[in-house]
């Protein structure tokens, strides 16, 4: 089901002014450079972009932007419209279907507490509110605890679910899970052990780094498939050097200076969201002039 979405996306970022709102030239310059680097597609609106911190209006606004600038450049999107309560998933879920966008992701209901019954209920719901694929998500780190594996079977035998974006060190689980669901798309969302996931069977990744990097992760996935597995190692630990760089910072506060760093300014994180560290921006631009992180980076749009 829906295997034309495999491959390599980034986790698109999310572009603000000077002030903290929402800034569409910005975001059409990261869309630009994104574009350039030859990954399948882009996953817009996740937790990469801010999601937790952006309003609907802000994020049908990003939608529309991301369409209008991915016209015509074979790029595939994936919208994630995972939002704390299913009316505004679906209201995200259905303006994206209006735009041409190619399948919808989403975190699973994530405010309190909830069941595996009510997460079940979510994605049955969302599933059966457009024609497009969904690619439902894993990703304990975010949500605060895991989905059972026998939900996750559920979930994934859903009429329209085409697969899932499988964000946990839980390797024997995914492994399972892929067992168990057969023909259904595997992404993995952690940046730093891809090549892992690769080899376990994830069709693709869907990663934050991704962003800037994107050229070294569609490398490494080729040189997974071709099985030159040397050059695939020595990528993804360039790829670690990168992400280890971004641990101390904070991920997207990290990530936002490396943009900086290469001339494309995409405002600063949102607010309560800030670098950890005051020398942020000075160790991205030491790190990007490494030659393993260099010889990726490409200039940024006019």
């Amino acid at each position: 089901m829906a295997h034309h979405l495999a491959g390599m996306y980034a986790a698109l970022m999310t572009a603000f002014t000077d002030d903290g709102a929402f800034d569409p030239q910005r975001q059409s310059r990261l869309n630009a450079y994104v574009l350039a680097q030859g990954l399948t597609g882009l996953y817009v609106g996740g937790s990469s972009g801010e999601s937790g911190l952006l309003d609907a209006e802000e994020l049908l606004a990003q939608q529309e932007i991301v369409a209008a600038d991915a016209r015509g450049s074979g790029a595939r999107l994936i919208a994630h419209v995972g939002l704390p309560n299913l009316r505004d998933s679906i209201r995200l879920a259905r303006r994206a279907e209006a735009l041409g966008y190619d399948g919808l992701s989403a975190l699973p209901p994530h405010s309190y507490p909830f069941s595996d019954a009510e997460i079940l209920g979510y994605y049955r719901d969302l599933a059966q509110a457009t024609a497009l694929p969904l690619i439902v998500y894993e990703v304990p780190i975010r949500t605060g605890r895991p989905i059972s594996l026998e939900t996750l079977v559920e979930i994934m035998h859903l009429p329209n679910v085409a697969g899932i974006k499988f964000t946990s060190t839980d390797l024997f689980k995914f492994s399972m899970l892929r067992r168990r669901c057969p023909g259904k798309l595997f992404y993995f969302g952690f940046d730093e052990i891809y090549l892992t996931g690769g080899i376990l069977g994830a069709d693709g990744g869907i990663g934050t780094t991704y962003n800037l990097l994107g050229g070294l992760y569609a490398a490494l996935d080729a040189a997974l498939r071709a099985g030159e597995i040397e050059r695939a190692k020595a990528l993804q630990e360039a790829s670690q050097i990168f992400v280890e760089s971004l641990l101390d910072i904070g991920v997207l506060p990290g990530m936002k200076a490396a943009f900086r760093g290469i001339g494309l300014d995409l405002g600063l994180t949102r607010a309560p969201m800030a670098q950890r560290v005051a020398d942020g921006d000075a160790r991205m631009r030491a790190v990007l002039a490494r030659p393993e992180i260099a010889c990726w980076i490409g200039p940024p749009p006019r």
